[in-house]
């Protein structure tokens, strides 16, 4: 093959792989500064291969654990961001969602996913640590609860699952328990997928941390140390590595181990640098690892 040929070639190769490259519309918040949402998820998505379409909820300037924060909503934009991508003939492989502001933002994430046909992921961002956030009404709740008749794969923490079914919060469970929840939490989607994420069992004294998987109905668990306190956008690796790696063919508990070990390593780091809790993950120091 002379050397023009074999350029032609090799373009036509490059082509056809970017035709074929997955894009995933990104529902979430961004924020300037603190590491997490966007800012977190875009990144590594993106190191994983995977096209990022970024559709915000609200820009800030720090996220809500700083003191003083700028926000603007981006509730009222929203509708005319979609329209602009269903009058462009975009489509993509993937939506996920992420933090929803209000009932009306997540009544408009309703139509965005009627209208474009996609593997639909949900983390349902409500809460932590048995308390719902103050931003979040019953009305809003509700409303989640119904989001799920969408979701290929959900992926709430033990806060979150508990109040997706209606019940009290545990500090610690137990696996039966838990596979009784996600699978509760399975026949609200379509899916039958779901990851509680940040569990500690009812057998553990506390030294580990575990993700609880069901994938149509098997059920596997993933348990890793527990490294240093809680960091804002800890979740929010998380969920990128596992959501990626999962949209790229790997199994959900191969993609959720991914997950679980990426964060730790960047857990590991943030301690060794001494960062406040509210700087978030260095995660940049390992994007490479994620090829």
């Amino acid at each position: 093959m002379g050397a023009a040929n074999l350029r032609a070639s090799q373009k036509k190769f490059w082509l056809n792989v970017m035709l074929k490259q997955k894009k995933i519309a990104l529902i979430n918040d961004m924020t300037g500064f603190g590491r997490c949402s966007v800012t977190v998820e875009l990144p590594i998505i993106s190191a994983l291969k995977i096209q990022v379409c970024p559709l915000p909820t609200a820009l800030l300037s720090v996220h809500t654990g700083f003191e003083n924060y700028f926000m603007d909503d981006y509730t009222d934009r929203m509708e005319n961001y979609i329209d602009s991508w269903r009058k462009n003939n975009l489509t993509f492989d993937a939506i996920a969602t992420g933090f929803l502001g209000s009932a009306a933002q997540i009544e408009i994430v309703r139509h965005f996913i009627k209208n474009f046909p996609a593997v639909v992921i949900i983390d349902p961002v409500m809460g932590d640590h048995g308390k719902i956030y103050k931003s979040y009404t019953r009305e809003m709740c509700r409303r989640m609860r119904e989001l799920l008749e969408f979701a290929d794969l959900v992926t709430p923490n033990l806060t979150e699952a508990c109040e997706l079914l209606g019940m009290p919060y545990r500090e610690k469970i137990s696996d039966s328990e838990l596979a009784t929840m996600a699978a509760n939490i399975a026949a609200k989607t379509r899916g039958g997928r779901v990851v509680i994420t940040g569990v500690t069992l009812d057998i553990d004294d506390g030294s580990n941390i575990s993700n609880f998987i069901f994938d149509g109905g098997e059920i596997n668990l993933v348990t890793s140390r527990r490294l240093g306190g809680d960091r804002s956008g800890t979740g929010d690796a998380f969920f990128a590595v596992a959501a990626a790696s999962w949209l790229n063919g790997e199994t959900l508990t191969d993609a959720t181990r991914k997950a679980a070990d990426f964060v730790a390593k960047c857990i590991t780091h943030a301690e060794n640098l001494n960062l406040p809790w509210n700087w978030g993950l260095p995660f940049e120091e390992f994007l490479t690892d994620l090829r």
